[in-house]
């Protein structure tokens, strides 16, 4: 719906497009601002349909507002229609009672929304500015700590997952784009995959640094990660590090419109498999995944963190310029070490890709 209508709306309303022509359901209260960036849309509002008269007559006000949908679907002629998935359930139920004929069709709803629009572009790179200044916030803190005994120190303190993670947060926010509170800040000592982590930072051990803040003027989102080492890198670090290195790197050079997700899943895969780790094509049925690449490479960003094309196992989707998607190839879970990952955002192209991420790869 943000899509569609690219501004913010807390009320639910009702989109429509039949025919290029777009028609919205609304209210008094947004009228005006949908009327500004949808000036050809036929505007059509809840009281005008009747909404006050009949939760005056003693509906309640969610059986009105679904009335009034029915009356603006037959106002507008609408008797079969592709939906979203998404589409609430009560809605779906009372369109089909009065023969609305709905077919759910997520490919369609996807590819409306797959090509960013240049107000999307800006947004997630706006995004990723502050996500670049807030792992930038992040990696001071870890650069700058103390090492006593195995652990990091911050003014005499020890350094936590729960300061850096306000560090980052408090960086990403003052350019306008603020990250939710379960950003990742991992290590051996605590967190990984979605758990954000607690508690003390060791030292001379990767920690890895993973946010996805918000654009607060597009509502779209950016993605990445990197990964720090405060003191001695060890040379099994390291080369866990070049194997992720390397992977991310076969994962850029073959994403171009025309090639499916799970191709580009392919080429890292290979990468870390060959370096003698385990991923998820690997893996032995009924055992589970812990440790090396045992997530997806990727994912589509825009107004949502995690949007289709899925770049895994079941990518079967094909890349289409106009695409944004996160690679992050990583190698985790190992014992007494944690593990390494690299995250960048990338723009789909007809002949490969921009990379959108602009950080330094640096342990």
């Amino acid at each position: 719906m943000r899509h569609e209508v690219p501004v913010e709306i807390i009320d639910p309303f009702l989109f429509v497009e039949r025919d290029g022509q777009t028609f919205v359901l609304t209210n008094r209260l947004e009228c005006d601002r949908i009327a500004a960036v949808l000036p050809g849309a036929t505007l059509a509002l809840m009281d005008d349909l009747g909404l006050f008269d009949l939760i005056d007559d003693g509906m309640s006000r969610t059986e009105a507002e679904l009335e009034v949908v029915i009356r603006a679907v037959a106002q507008w002629d609408v008797r079969a229609a592709a939906v979203a998935p998404d589409l609430p359930v009560q809605v779906a139920d009372r369109l089909r009672a009065e023969g609305v004929q709905l077919t759910v069709d997520p490919v369609e709803i996807e590819r409306r929304r797959r090509v960013k629009t240049p107000a999307e572009l800006a947004g997630i790179r706006r995004a990723l500015r502050a996500a670049e200044a807030g792992i930038a916030a992040g990696e001071h803190l870890i650069r700058c700590a103390e090492r006593v005994d195995g652990r990091l120190r911050h003014d005499g303190e020890p350094l936590t997952a729960e300061m850096v993670r306000h560090a980052v947060r408090s960086a990403c926010a003052a350019l306008g784009a603020p990250a939710p509170p379960d950003i990742v800040v991992a290590s051996a000592l605590s967190g990984g995959g979605h758990d954000p982590g607690s508690g003390p930072l060791p030292a001379d051990l990767p920690i890895t640094i993973d946010v996805w803040p918000r654009d607060e003027t597009s509502g779209c989102c950016a993605d990445m990660a990197r990964t720090f080492v405060a003191g001695q890198t060890s040379a099994e670090v390291a080369l866990i590090a070049a194997v992720v290195r390397e992977a991310l790197e076969a994962a850029r050079a073959g994403a171009r419109a025309g090639t499916t997700g799970r191709a580009v899943y392919d080429l890292a895969a290979q990468v870390i498999e060959d370096a003698g780790f385990p991923t998820q094509r690997t893996r032995q049925p009924g055992v589970p995944l812990t440790t090396g690449f045992s997530f997806s490479l990727g994912h589509g960003v825009g107004l949502e963190v995690h949007e289709p094309p899925g770049l895994g196992l079941a990518g079967g989707q094909t890349l289409v310029a106009g695409d944004v998607v996160a690679i992050e190839p990583g190698v985790d879970g190992l014992e007494h070490i944690g593990g390494v990952m690299f995250e960048d955002l990338l723009l789909i192209t007809d002949d490969g890709c921009e990379t959108l991420t602009q950080f330094a790869y640096d342990l």
